[in-house]
């Protein structure tokens, strides 16, 4: 067996680990981002750290599952007594759950903007949604993609006709090639990112709806990453298919969403074979129902769809200001921090994309994709929590073609945010990556399954998740082969 690689500090900076620098942006930043926009559930979590003490957790990996909201973990509470079946029982707890169910569908309707006759199917994540849709599609017409999509709006389309377009520079130029694809004809589903995964930015949805419908084809958001940032308005865009996660909504009860036109819903096959799904079934035939139970066959996440809704409601009631300015207020502070750190770079998909937090097409949400020159970036993510408290994400983000294009092919790290974040979450990430250029690792590390991991790991683990040997392995796809 080869002997893992092991990266040790050096001893002059393993002994220059007292004092803790200042943050980088060192002026009071006043405003609401001192404090949380929302209350979350383990925002008062106490993690330990390597070689001793314990510090709050600081979570910037919103973009993989946000945190639930303490009033959707309310809600939680509050519903369960009357968890029943749905759609098949007649005691009461049934009849409630069946109730609850039916009208998380309006509500996550009114939460996109819908049109009031669009279908909303419930799935387990934005992926499912996106597989649902394929599907469905009409036999005629190629599916066209950018090339910076997450797989889940990339990979479903890849079993069918498609084009794939290599985005551009600049947002303006990139709308220019998707026009080009378009007028070429033979073109029925535009699948589009709201904002991307990887760096946030978000994409003029509006215009590539009305580039698509101009030229016959329909559009599909990937709003995974917009939802939780930015009101949708599914009608005012004018958007015929548009995917969600709950896990990624502040729901992280395993519910999905996929709102839109009925036609291609309705004719599609069915999601799956099964109860529920179906009018009538014989030995050897079956007639398959219409509207959203076409594709939920078997017992409905009730409590996934429940929970959805709820964690819609709460946002629908943000001032959008004042959330916009929370997160701008936390973005500008990560992003000029990590600027001032010599060998850090902060990237970006579009020379032309906007960072504002506005509800304009060109702006990003509370995402941002750094390196650092000569660090790992899954070393540089081991380091940060085991001797800062700070977790995010590195790797390749489920976008391979987009980090390739982006010139990190073997990865990044990203930071996210949201409503439970504040400022001093990101001032301890800028405080750690600093004290990583400038002093260096204090602890050794060493490859495990795949990710980079401290060689005297003193962390506990709880009872109920027992710390097995491998379990901190990274994804399959973490780095390039």
């Amino acid at each position: 067996m080869s002997t893992p690689t092991v990266v040790s500090p050096s001893p002059a900076k393993a002994a220059s680990s007292a004092g803790t620098p200042a943050p980088a942006n060192g002026a009071a930043v006043p405003g609401d981002a001192t404090h949380p926009m929302a209350d979350v559930v383990g925002a008062e979590l106490v993690t330990p750290l390597v070689g001793g003490g314990s510090t709050r957790y600081v979570n910037l990996d919103y973009a993989a599952s946000a945190p639930a909201l303490s009033e959707v973990a309310a809600h939680l509470n509050e519903v369960l007594p009357f968890y029943a079946s749905v759609h098949r029982g007649a005691g009461y707890a049934s009849q409630v759950s069946t109730s609850l169910y039916e009208n998380a569908r309006t509500i996550v309707r009114e939460f996109v903007g819908g049109r009031p006759d669009d279908e909303v199917v419930f799935t387990r994540n934005t992926t499912d949604s996106l597989n649902l849709l394929a599907s469905c599609l009409p036999a005629a017409g190629d599916v066209l993609y950018l090339d910076i999509e997450h797989h889940a709006n990339l990979l479903p389309w890849q079993g069918r006709p498609h084009r794939s377009v290599v985005a551009a520079r600049t947002l303006s130029e990139t709308l220019e090639r998707v026009r080009a694809w378009l007028k070429a004809g033979e073109i029925s589903l535009v699948a589009v990112t709201g904002a991307s995964n990887i760096t946030g930015e978000i994409l003029p949805i509006a215009e590539l709806a009305a580039l698509a419908h101009e030229h016959g084809a329909r559009i599909a958001v990937d709003a995974a990453q917009l939802a939780p940032h930015r009101r949708i308005g599914v009608a005012a865009a004018d958007i015929d298919y548009l995917a969600l996660s709950g896990h990624k909504l502040y729901a992280p009860f395993g519910a999905g969403v996929l709102v839109g036109r009925r036609d291609w819903l309705d004719s599609g096959r069915p999601h799956l074979a099964g109860g529920g799904a179906v009018r009538e079934v014989r030995l050897d035939s079956v007639a398959w129902a219409d509207g959203p139970a076409r594709h939920e066959a078997g017992s409905p996440n009730v409590l996934g769809a429940a929970t959805l809704a709820k964690a819609a409601q709460v946002l629908g009631s943000l001032d959008v200001e004042s959330w916009y300015h929370h997160e701008q207020q936390l973005r500008d502070t990560l992003v000029t921090g990590l600027g001032q750190i010599e060998g850090v770079t902060v990237h970006r998909l579009f020379e032309d994309s906007d960072p504002g937090a506005g509800p304009v097409s060109r702006g990003s949400v509370g995402i941002v994709n750094f390196s650092i020159e000569g660090h790992d970036a899954g070393l540089a993510a081991a380091y940060l929590s085991a001797e800062h408290g700070v977790g995010l994400r590195d790797g390749r983000f489920c976008a391979h073609p987009a980090l390739r294009r982006l010139g990190l092919a073997s990865g990044s790290l990203r930071a996210s945010f949201g409503l439970g974040s504040r400022l001093e979450d990101v001032e301890r990430l800028v405080t750690g990556v600093r004290e990583l250029v400038e002093r260096g690792l204090r602890l050794d590390y060493a490859v495990d399954a795949g990710r980079w991991v401290p060689v005297d790991d003193s962390r506990p683990f709880p009872d109920w998740a027992p710390n097995l040997p491998g379990t901190a392995g990274a994804a399959p796809c973490a780095v390039e082969d």
